[in-house]
């Protein structure tokens, strides 16, 4: 971007980055973008769905963000593969990532790769969700190993969770979803600060 090449941005996950939800934060983070590099250097499609997890991902994925031809792609599954409904285990969750991080490469491996751990659910969505935070660690440990990307706004978002319930609830109404004024003032500046400090 710095040199005028537009850049193509995927976004792969589930409803925490697809659909409104998606959009709350990614127009934020694409206005802040194109702030700095200049206007139209920046276009992104939120590949992801709701209720989705990562053998999803992995089904759909040629589709959804290898055929887009993606400059970069942001990733986020956690949350739906700890839904214990789904059956998939940590270990799954995490072959499933490396597989869609390693398509990527291959597919160009210029790409940036970005992988976000999100929000922590409260109330019945959290007692659907036991081991979340297995899941969370295994995107962290996964990203130092392959050598990608953490974006983690899981710190921030427990600084909101401890100021009480009622605080919370009103970036996450519903104890899930975050809506527009947490992606726009909770997880959209935690990307553009990384993203400041990975893009040269």
């Amino acid at each position: 971007m710095k040199n005028g090449k537009p850049q193509h941005i995927v976004v792969y996950g589930t409803s925490l980055s697809s659909g409104g939800n998606g959009k709350a934060w990614m127009e934020a983070v694409k206005a802040r973008l194109e702030e700095k590099y200049g206007d139209n250097l920046v276009s992104y499609t939120l590949a992801g769905k709701g209720g989705m997890w990562s053998v999803w991902g992995v089904r759909n994925f040629e589709d959804s963000v290898i055929a887009k031809k993606p400059d970069a792609v942001f990733m986020e599954f956690g949350m739906n593969d700890a839904f214990e409904e789904y059956g998939t285990s940590v270990a799954l969750a995490k072959l499933n990532l490396a597989y869609m991080i390693d398509r990527i490469r291959l597919h160009n491996d210029s790409c940036d790769i970005f992988l976000q751990v999100m929000n922590m659910p409260i109330g019945k969505s959290a007692s659907f969700r036991p081991h979340l935070d297995d899941y969370y660690a295994m995107y962290r440990e996964t990203a130092q190993e392959k050598k990608v990307t953490l974006i983690d706004h899981y710190p921030n978002w427990q600084i909101i969770l401890d100021k009480g319930e009622d605080i919370f609830r009103q970036y996450v109404p519903d104890g899930l979803h975050p809506n527009r004024k947490g992606g726009e003032e909770i997880i959209a500046p935690k990307i553009v600060e990384v993203l400041n400090l990975n893009i040269k």
